[in-house]
C-alpha cells in the first residue's frame, strides 16, 4: 500500500500576514519539491474533511475549544484579523485551516488503522505542538498529533501510542497535554535555550526529552536517540506512532540554530519506521509542524517521505 498524503487547500488560506515565517509558501515549496522529484504521482493523495470538535475536545478544553472557536468563527464571518498572542494571529480563513489541519490527522489515523494506507505524512498548517490544552500560542491553535493519538486511544482502542517530536522547539504543548497519560510514550528533542523556554524538566515520566545546545550537529542527534530514544521506544511497544515532523533544526532555518541536514532526517525516519515495523505493523502517522527556510523544508520533507513510501 502507498504513503497517504494529505494537504488540503483550506490550510493555504491561513496567512498570518507580510514576512511572517509559518506562511502559505510553506505548503507550496513541499508540493513544489515533491513534484519535481517525482515523488507526488507514488502518493496516495487524499482529501480532508473538517475535524469533529469532539474529537478537538480529547485534547483541548471544552471552554478553550469554545473560546478559540468563537475568535476564529468571527474573524471568517468578518473578514478581520485577531491576535491571540504577539506571534500568532488569525484571518477570515484560519478557523477552516485548523478544523481541516486536525481532521487531516484524525482521517490519516483512521486511514492507517484500517490498512487503507501503510503510513500518512499530513502537509498541515497551521502546526500544532505549542497548543496546550487550553491555550494557542507559537504559531499553533488546535494540537493535531495530540487530537490524533487520543483519536487512536479512546476511539479506535488502542492501546500504547508513542509521539516522536524532533521540532527544533520543545513540543511543550503536547506535553501539557499527555504527560502523565501512561498510554502515550513522547520522546522529543529540541534546542534548549530557546522558544518556548521549557521541556528541561520533564512534566511526566512518559516523556523523553532532551534539551541540546545550539550549534549540535547531526552525529551527535544520532547518538542521543541511539542512546535515549529508541531504548524508551522498545521497552514501551507503541501500536502506532505519530511525529511531530518540524523541520526548522535544518542548519539553513533562522529560527533555530541547530545543525541538521537532509541525511539526518533520513535517518531519523528510518529509525522511527523500523521501530513502526518491529511493534506497531509499520503504522506512522506524521504532521508537518515547523520548518521556514523554504528550499531547506522542501528537501527534508522530501526525504522524509521518500523513506515513509519506500522510494
Amino acid at each position: 500500500m502507498p504513503t497517504a498524503y494529505f494537504s488540503p487547500p483550506e490550510c493555504r488560506r491561513h496567512d498570518m500576514g507580510p514576512g511572517h515565517p509559518e506562511c502559505p509558501e510553506r505548503l507550496a515549496a513541499i508540493d513544489d519539491w515533491l513534484i519535481a522529484s517525482g515523488v507526488a504521482p507514488t502518493l496516495q493523495h487524499e482529501d480532508a474533511s473538517p475535524v469533529d470538535l469532539k474529537a478537538v475536545e480529547r485534547a483541548h478544553t471544552h471552554g478553550y475549544v469554545a473560546e478559540i472557536g468563537a475568535l476564529l468563527r468571527q474573524c471568517e464571518e468578518s473578514g478581520t484579523r485577531a491576535a491571540v498572542d504577539p506571534d500568532t494571529s488569525a484571518n477570515a480563513h484560519t478557523w477552516q485551516a485548523a478544523l481541516h489541519a486536525a481532521g487531516a490527522a484524525v482521517q490519516a489515523t483512521d486511514l492507517v488503522i484500517d490498512r487503507r494506507a501503510d503510513n500518512a505524512f499530513c502537509a498541515v498548517r497551521p502546526p500544532g505542538h505549542h497548543a496546550t490544552r487550553d491555550q494557542s500560542m507559537g504559531f499553533c491553535f488546535f494540537n493535531n498529533v495530540a487530537i490524533a493519538a487520543r483519536h487512536a486511544l479512546d476511539v479506535r482502542g488502542l492501546e500504547r501510542v508513542a509521539i516522536v517530536d524532533f521540532d527544533v522547539h520543545h513540543g511543550n504543548g503536547t506535553e501539557d497535554i499527555i504527560a502523565g497519560d501512561d498510554r502515550v510514550l513522547m520522546v522529543g528533542l529540541f534546542q534548549h535555550p530557546l522558544y518556548p523556554y521549557s521541556g528541561a524538566v520533564p512534566k511526566g515520566t512518559n516523556m523523553v526529552n532532551v534539551p541540546i545546545p545550539p550549534y549540535t550537529r547531526g552525529a551527535e542527534v544520532r547518538e542521543i536517540v541511539e542512546a535515549m530514544w529508541l531504548p524508551a521506544l522498545e521497552r514501551f511497544k507503541p501500536q502506532m506512532l505519530f511525529v511531530s515532523a518540524g523541520f526548522d533544526a535544518h542548519r539553513d532555518d533562522e529560527l533555530g540554530q541547530l545543525g541538521l541536514v537532509e541525511a539526518d532526517y533520513e535517518w531519523l525516519t528510518l529509525k522511527i519506521k523500523a521501530v513502526a515495523e518491529r511493534h506497531a505493523q509499520g503504522r506512522i502517522v506524521s504532521v508537518l509542524e515547523g520548518g521556514y527556510h523554504l528550499p531547506a523544508l522542501a528537501r527534508s520533507v522530501g526525504v522524509h517521505l521518500r523513506v515513509l513510501a519506500d522510494l
